[in-house]
């Protein structure tokens, strides 16, 4: 027997939606929460999928995500504007975040948006990408609870920060970077504590400080910067930018998004769009970029292949599947909550669980 079943992208999609609007989340919303959850398992990044949307909806239900799906404008001109999510979703603030910075971006040359408390956005890409297709360069980054100390220290000082950045491409996958600044994300150590793996003993300390390869412990711990003094420098700086230029949350202002529930999480936000028509011809711009991201794939290696920044995640979405694979638990544990909040829709169970998905 598997211990993963295989669910069609359309039927969890409408799955999650139906969890949503259950709990008080305007349709429209819902069916926008449940796109962007599904979207990030399609791209292979489960830490930010399905597996999210438990905490969301308990989050909903206990009322510490606000139910809005507007922010307030609070500044706005000429190439920036302040918003306050007022904690309503990230994925929802930032999408109004990103299109408002890119459409800037075409008047001024460059767009800048900063978003103070607001919830979790989910992936970063998410947001890099929609300036990227737009014939602009994307640039989004956030910061959350502490949970790295300074290289040899053994307090909390700064979060795992994430940030992407993305440039467009005239063939393949255009350039799409997007990382915590920690050895690794919170959320797939998440994924490791839940499926009873060890981690590797570079991405956390325990509580002592000392390495671990225990996902529990790790949590309950601190996890590493990524590059030593460089990844805490810059996940420094991520912090400072986004909440002194929005006036909302940072350092220990941001609380645990995994802890006490009850308590809102509200964090700082910025996006960034850089126009590429008022610097030259977007289409050479894309061709330029796109045979230096060849040179990339082509170089010579000791492995197989080599891959540019966010090209597994394009190819996962360019394979035409129209089917995700989540865990076992992850299914019937959802499919719980849906009974709980009265969805009548329901994710495939064991009996349904298909060969694992290519």
């Amino acid at each position: 027997m598997t211990d993963q079943v295989t669910v069609q992208v359309s039927k969890a999609e409408s799955f999650l939606a139906g969890l949503f609007e259950r709990v008080g989340l305007p349709a429209s919303a819902s069916a926008r929460m449940g796109r962007a959850l599904v979207d990030a398992d399609v791209a292979g990044l489960p830490s930010h999928g399905l597996s999210q949307a438990e905490m969301y909806i308990r989050r909903l239900l206990i009322g510490s995500v606000s139910l809005a799906i507007e922010p307030v404008v609070v500044e706005s001109r000429e190439a920036i504007a302040v918003l306050d999510a007022q904690g309503m979703f990230g994925h929802l603030v930032g999408d109004e975040a990103m299109q408002m910075a890119i459409k800037r971006s075409k008047a001024f040359g460059v767009g800048v948006v900063v978003v103070r408390n607001s919830f979790h956005f989910g992936t970063a890409a998410r947001y890099t990408q929609q300036a990227s297709v737009s014939d602009c360069i994307g640039i989004a980054m956030c910061n959350t609870k502490p949970m790295m100390p300074a290289p040899g220290g053994r307090e909390k000082l700064v979060g795992n920060n994430p940030l992407s950045i993305a440039l467009p491409a005239s063939e393949g996958p255009d350039f799409v970077l997007d990382m915590a600044l920690s050895e690794a994300a919170l959320g797939k150590i998440r994924v490791y504590e839940r499926e009873g793996k060890p981690i590797p003993s570079t991405w956390a300390v325990d509580r002592d400080g000392n390495p671990t390869t225990d996902a529990t412990a790790a949590i309950e711990g601190m996890l590493l910067p990524s590059g030593g003094a460089k990844g805490f420098g810059l996940s420094l700086a991520i912090n400072l930018i986004c909440s002194l230029l929005s006036q909302g949350p940072g350092g220990d202002d941001v609380a645990s998004l995994y802890g006490d529930l009850s308590k809102p999480f509200l964090c700082s936000l910025l996006f960034l769009a850089i126009d590429i028509g008022h610097f030259r011809q977007p289409e050479e711009f894309r061709a330029e970029s796109s045979a230096e991201l060849v040179k990339v794939r082509r170089s010579k290696s000791t492995q197989s292949s080599l891959h540019t920044p966010g090209e597994r995640s394009w190819r996962k979405r360019q394979s035409g599947s129209k089917q995700i694979q989540i865990p076992l638990a992850l299914s019937a544990s959802l499919n719980r909550l849906a009974d709980e909040v009265g969805s009548a829709i329901r994710l495939p169970c064991a009996t349904d669980a298909a060969p694992a998905f290519e």
